[in-house]
């Protein structure tokens, strides 16, 4: 296959040192750092690599009205930590990975472009009638969620290409012009483009695209072609837009970072988390914006797997419960389970994606009591601000945190290693109101039921990985991520019967630390729609050869060499007259040989997994619907920080004892504290202890044993099952 095509740069607009080629990083610097940085709906989280192997995290609020100026105020902390002015710290540094949540607060907040949308004749509507099938079988009240481009700025323009890609109708040029002088008078921010068939031939998308270009030369334009190329004419228009609705979005959120990180020396490389978990350059998800939508949670699992090899494990459940919400996500066979289409805020969006489950449960989660008298736990979050009650900043309501910290799980002088103090009787205060005082019990009953309801919720979010999909939680691990997970990781497990937990020296920052450990990488697609069977073994490699072509260019200007390039091959197969397909990795051995058999196997199998049976036995044939091409540029990853030998005593990093609530004996229980940065690989806890860090605590519940292993991770076990 040829691997040497060549890609035109990116118009973004944008020309900065920050959005360099990865080969013009300051690779002969004598010491130099690279950063991850993860921006949640709390806290902006850091993690610092230096190229001497040591390493440092870090957490500051987050400021979701300009996401920018957490992230150089952590930026400027961590340079004070270096003992260096932020200028010196940042011409230091040769990388800055970046996990953005700005296209999903615009599409969560409906505070993206004023979009429009061009489409074929006749199928204006279907942005609204979506898929013309009710979300809600029995809901009769659900009204359908309202389009991000209103019908005045949908507008048709005949033109028409069948299935097969010929045209039947040519496209109306004028209409097209019409359109660009009317999106002008509108102050259009951006273009969709989306033709009914295009994904057979885009030509008719491609000149609607330049002729509009023509009058709209600084607006955003974008094209269903090169967004997703696949059939279901829903998936592709609703994809289309939410892409063109975020592009100026994130093009303003990346020019403003980018400004100032040049104002203060940064002239290495910035690099962004997509949300298949891989990165890649500025120019490259300005795109395909629309990449970016689960950009935040995609890096915890890549570091999951790294803390579970050193114990020869390929599998595990990640769970991350940070400030506002709470992930979980699978990963089997070394590999992170991916997904082609999901929805946000019930949009649709069919980009791939990491299977990450994600449902309101966060330390900020409020507390609150329904119409039937019930407890409740989420999804709406006090966020950073003002934040829960204890923090002292205006926060009225119940949340999470102020459970832990009422049921003395938290310490209030040593939160976020002291920079944070917390306030008890506000914290008490607004249990009792809202949640002791209505279900006539004590404040302390009232934390400990908020604590329950939101880990049971958790271990819903788990099963809803594991178990509907025909996997047993109990045979994984789980890993924990982020800084509020620690506190319920035992009773996530204990409810899912797992015996086993790992939790990493720095599991609050794992998102920050896991895009360190990313590879660069993009997904292309080709819809073929034939039988498995009689698709020829020609046009077949040459299908996938046109897609790692594609792929390889894009690696090429990130300048990624090309022994470090690898494509990646799956098909999307369905039995005959079914709906649905099934992803389906296709190793590249079979390939070669063109073993149609033990493709259908490997379908065969899967779709038993997943479903529950399979036709093998019978007659009925299997359809090749896409072929999907993921191309990666591996990166060299830095080895994980050793911990020094402490032996089996913890005695050195003993704190104190604390009195804790027992929820099961309804009274208060002194147990051991120790600290965490003081543990050494070796020492063994026993519990019930808490395990304090600056960044996050961990409570061991009784039943529980701790390990502290070379790598500082804290590996938890339950000996009572």
């Amino acid at each position: 296959m040829d691997r040497n095509a060549n890609c035109p740069p990116a118009k973004t607009g944008i020309r900065s040192a920050a959005w360099q080629t990865a080969a013009d990083q300051l690779g002969d610097m004598k010491e130099s750092f690279k950063i991850g940085i993860d921006v949640g709906g709390t806290f902006t989280d850091f993690f610092i690599w230096s190229d001497d192997g040591n390493t440092r995290a870090l957490k500051v609020p987050s400021t979701p009205h300009d996401p920018s100026e957490a992230v150089m105020e952590g930026l400027a902390v961590a340079a004070q930590m270096e003992g260096l002015a932020l200028q010196d710290f940042l011409s230091k540094t040769a990388s800055v990975v970046h996990g953005t949540t700005v296209t999903t607060n615009a599409v969560l907040t409906r505070r993206g472009a004023r979009t429009a949308l061009v489409t074929t004749e006749g199928v204006r509507d279907a942005l609204e009638m979506r898929r013309g099938i009710r979300e809600e079988r029995y809901n009769n009240r659900l009204q359908n969620v309202p389009p991000l481009v209103p019908r005045h700025l949908r507008r048709a323009v005949a033109g028409r290409v069948d299935a097969q890609g010929k045209e039947i109708l040519p496209l109306d040029l004028s209409e097209v012009r019409e359109l660009a002088n009317y999106f002008q008078s509108q102050d259009i921010q951006a273009v969709a483009v989306c033709f009914m068939n295009s994904f057979a031939n885009p030509q008719q998308e491609h000149l609607a695209e330049s002729l509009l270009r023509e009058t709209l030369p600084r607006v955003y334009l974008c094209t269903s072609s090169n967004v997703l190329p696949t059939i279901r004419f829903y998936n592709r228009v609703s994809t289309t837009v939410l892409n063109a609705y975020t592009g100026p979005v994130l093009r303003d959120y990346l020019q403003n970072l980018t400004c100032k990180l040049e104002r203060f020396g940064f002239s290495g490389i910035l690099l962004i988390v997509q949300s298949s978990g891989g990165m890649a350059l500025p120019s490259a998800v300005l795109e395909k914006p629309a990449a970016t939508l689960l950009s935040g949670p995609a890096a915890a699992p890549g570091a999951a797997v790294a803390f579970c090899r050193p114990y020869g494990g390929s599998n595990c459940i990640v769970v991350d419960m940070g400030g506002t919400s709470f992930d979980a996500s699978l990963v089997r066979d070394g590999r992170v389970e991916l997904k082609n289409e999901g929805d946000i805020e019930r949009l649709r969006i069919a980009l791939p994606m990491l299977d990450i489950v994600t449902i309101g449960a966060g330390g900020g989660s409020i507390g609150w009591i329904d119409g039937g008298g019930l407890l409740r736990m989420g999804p709406e979050s006090a966020g950073s601000q003002p934040g829960p009650a204890c923090y002292g900043c205006g926060g009225l309501q119940p949340t999470c945190t102020d459970a832990n910290l009422t049921l003395g799980l938290l310490d209030p002088a040593f939160f976020a290693g002291g920079k944070l103090p917390l306030f008890p009787d506000l914290a008490a205060k607004a249990i009792e109101q809202h949640i002791a005082i209505p279900l006539e019990m004590s404040v302390e009953e009232a934390a400990a039921g908020m604590i329950e309801v939101i880990n049971n919720n958790m271990t819903f979010g788990v099963r809803e990985i594991t178990v509907k999909r025909g996997l047993d939680p109990r045979e994984f691990p789980m890993v924990v991520a982020g800084g509020a997970a620690g506190l319920h990781c035992c009773s996530i497990a204990r409810h899912l019967e797992i015996r086993a937990v790992i939790v990493p020296g720095h599991a609050s920052v794992l998102c920050a630390l896991g895009m360190l450990l990313a590879d660069y990488q993009h997904d292309f697609v080709k819809s073929v729609m034939a039988p498995l069977r009689s698709f020829p073994a020609f046009y077949l490699l040459a299908a996938i050869d046109d897609l790692a072509q594609q792929g390889e260019s894009l690696l090429q200007r990130e300048r990624v060499p090309s022994h470090a390039v690898q494509h990646e091959v799956s098909f999307e197969l369905r039995y005959s007259k079914q709906y649905h397909e099934v992803s389906v990795p296709i190793p590249w051995e079979i390939l070669k040989t063109d073993d149609r058999d033990e493709m259908a196997r490997l379908f065969h199998r899967e779709h038993d997994r997943l479903y529950g049976y399979e036709l093998s036995d019978s007659l009925t044939g299997i359809d090749l619907i896409n072929i999907r091409v993921r191309s990666k540029g591996l990166t060299a990853k830095p080895d994980l920080p050793r911990c020094p030998w402490g032996g089996r005593d913890p005695g050195a990093a003993y704190k104190r004892h604390r009195s804790v609530f027992s929820p099961a004996r309804r009274c208060w229980e002194p147990i051991p504290v120790f600290d965490g940065h003081r543990l050494a690989a070796g020492n063994q806890i026993g519990g019930p202890a808490l395990v304090e860090r600056a960044d996050t605590t961990v409570f061991i519940e009784h039943g529980w044993q701790g390990r502290i292993d070379e790598w500082g991770a804290l590996l938890l076990e339950n000996i009572e099952s």
